[in-house]
């Protein structure tokens, strides 16, 4: 199973940006779409964004859009969650997953057969 290692949460004020990344050890041929997750404690694992390895597609939660970003660097294997105007609401556990089974975009947890560990986004107001 491919691992996937985030990196880049950390602290902000409301209204800063911060950027994640999401290195995969490697490229498996059937790799459909990487997404970002967002989790506080005691709630379900929250989608925020998807992008198809295949097409470049992109969706983001209501949520997110006009303030979040997401792009793949497919040399890299890397997926980034690039993250503007952030407001407390957006502190959260941010997790990193991969899809090998689907052939359209999914917006749910369950869709997902790999994760990365987690890296938590604090946003202080």
């Amino acid at each position: 199973q491919v691992q996937l290692v985030e990196s880049g949460g950390g602290l902000v004020q409301a209204g800063g940006s911060l950027r994640l990344s999401c290195a995969a050890s490697e490229r498996t041929f059937n790799l459909n779409a990487m997404a970002w997750f967002r989790q506080t404690p005691g709630k379900e694992r929250d989608f925020v964004a998807v992008i198809s390895w295949k097409t470049d597609v992109t969706y983001l939660d209501d949520a997110v859009k006009g303030r979040f970003t997401i792009s793949r660097d497919d040399a890299k294997n890397t997926v980034y969650l690039h993250m503007d105007s952030l407001t407390p609401d957006d502190t959260a556990v941010y997790y990193c997953a991969a899809d090998h089974k689907h052939t359209v975009l999914v917006d749910t947890a369950t869709g997902y057969d790999s994760w990365g560990q987690g890296t938590q986004v604090t946003v202080s107001s």
